[in-house]
């Protein structure tokens, strides 16, 4: 039976992958970072991509991951995950089927995978027919990663992709004013939704007709993106101040991430420990740090003003 289409708008957090002191995925830490999350009342959550370090996680870790999210999140708001690592196409389908039967709302493409850096929109495009033609009837998605390389999906291709009805979620990673106003413009009126994953972008996206936000710095105050998100037209004034806030605030994404995630995690009560897979604990540096800790003070002081 083909699942109800989910609502893909608001704010969708990069969720991050905690680990134990001997490195496997620290399932009650997630559980707790997962009602972190709901409680904070964030619209759906990105559960298998870059910043949950899906590249280090072999196929039986991304799937058990994004089960144990729908498992958790029991229905309460939509998951999308991806995770789709390999260079061949036919390991991509195996892998895009599989974590299709993990019960998730939207499976996402991963731009980057579908050609080489050095092949034509020809190929890519090609390659995507074909991983289509070979997947479950379920909601797609679409997402620049920026790992191993950045491969946009604009002009004709986000188009076309936009006129198939297949697709519902689109992470956009371009942090180009004129580049997302023309891909909104592109996708207006079809079932293709826009997801901003840049802060400094996001209200001036939102005013051009961006269904919402998933980035990096979810993942450290959740709670003041869904108040830009759903009171930006009715406090204009306010919104400005808060995106001031939010796009200054999100160059901390530079600095050691996510170990710096995890850190600030931690200063929120969650029993996440700061272990990555990604990077060594050595290059969170004492003033990285800091930095995360100042950024959490000042975070507390907007919460003030910025409740949902």
């Amino acid at each position: 039976m083909t699942k109800q289409l989910p609502i893909v708008k608001g704010i969708w957090p990069t969720m991050i992958t905690p680990f134990t002191d001997d490195n496997k995925i620290d399932y009650p830490a997630l559980e707790a970072m997962i009602e972190w999350y709901l409680a904070r009342k964030v619209h759906g959550l990105f559960a298998v991509c870059q910043s949950s370090e899906m590249q280090y996680l072999s196929l039986d870790e991304r799937t058990e991951l994004a089960k144990f999210v729908v498992e958790a999140v029991n229905g309460r708001i939509p998951v999308a995950a991806s995770g789709h690592n390999s260079s061949s196409l036919a390991d991509q389908i195996d892998e895009l089927k599989a974590m299709a039967d993990t019960g998730i709302d939207v499976l996402v493409l991963v731009a980057n995978r579908l050609a080489a850096e050095t092949e034509s929109e020809a190929v890519w495009l090609r390659n995507l027919e074909e991983l289509m033609a070979n997947l479950p009837d379920l909601p797609l998605g679409l997402y620049e990663c920026p790992a191993p390389y950045n491969r946009p999906v604009e002009g004709e291709l986000l188009k076309w992709c936009s006129e198939t009805g297949r697709f519902h979620f689109f992470k956009d990673t371009s942090c180009d004013p004129d580049k997302i106003k023309a891909k909104i413009a592109l996708v207006r009126g079809t079932d293709l939704k826009f997801l901003n994953a840049n802060s400094a972008t996001l209200l001036m996206s939102l005013e051009m007709g961006a269904d919402g936000f998933s980035g990096v710095m979810g993942n450290f105050h959740p709670s003041l993106y869904v108040w830009l998100y759903e009171n930006w037209q009715q406090y204009p004034e306010q919104a400005k101040r808060l995106q001031d806030f939010l796009g200054l605030a999100s160059v901390i994404e530079q600095q050691c991430y996510p170990i710096n995630a995890k850190y600030h995690c931690q200063l929120e009560g969650l029993p996440v420990k700061l272990y990555s897979r990604r990077r060594p604990l050595a290059d969170f540096k004492p003033s990285f740090k800091v930095e995360v800790e100042q950024l959490h003070e000042l975070t507390q002081d907007y919460l003030e003003n910025y409740r949902v």
